[in-house]
């Protein structure tokens, strides 16, 4: 039997765990859209975020910072409008402030990728169970608090925490999950 960190019978979340969770994600785009993605699941199912993915991508330009940040009102009230993802004006205008936080970060010599990654643990060791994780780190709760001074919303330490599980800054697959070695590696090359 293979061992994940969650079952689960639906092919696009097995997918997502042994494709994506937790593999590291370099780039300013990835973690500007993890971000974002995490900020729409708060209150909601992580699968319910996965499903409506490729309609969010498609809703915000692809998360790229740059044009996301160039979005106004009438952007807002198409978004609102859009079935395909959450429509919820303080998500929504949440992060169109922080792709403007994503450029102003980005003009100042600090890119957002360069930020997550500066706040990465010396090791994270493998846990028995997802149970046994903590919602929210001192490092998630300095990341949190250095990016709403940044400028960001919706960026509370526990969604902090799960965009950092979900771009591997930390490695949370559970002890005998078997993407777990992989991850690791990937994380120090």
């Amino acid at each position: 039997m293979t061992v994940r960190c969650w079952q689960t019978s639906d092919e696009g979340y097995i997918r997502y765990h042994d494709e994506e969770w937790g593999r590291p994600v370099r780039d300013e785009r990835g973690i500007y859209e993890r971000l974002c993605l995490e900020g729409f699941q708060s209150g909601l199912s992580w699968l319910t975020i996965l499903r409506k993915r490729p309609a969010f991508r498609e809703a915000f330009a692809g998360f790229d910072p740059d044009c996301v940040a160039a979005f106004g009102e009438p952007d807002v009230e198409r978004l609102l409008g859009d079935a395909g993802i959450v429509r919820h004006r303080g998500k929504i205008e949440a992060a169109i402030a922080n792709a403007r936080a994503t450029v102003a970060l980005r003009e100042t010599g600090e890119p957002l990728h360069e930020l997550f990654w500066s706040r990465a643990p010396a090791a994270t060791p493998a846990v028995p169970s997802l149970a046994d994780l903590p919602a929210t780190t001192p490092e998630s709760i300095a990341l949190a608090k250095r990016l709403r001074s940044a400028g960001y919303r919706f960026v509370g330490p526990t969604t902090v925490y799960a965009a950092m599980q979900a771009c591997g800054v930390v490695n949370d697959h559970i002890a005998g999950c078997w993407v777990r070695a992989d991850v690791e590696r990937e994380r120090l090359a």
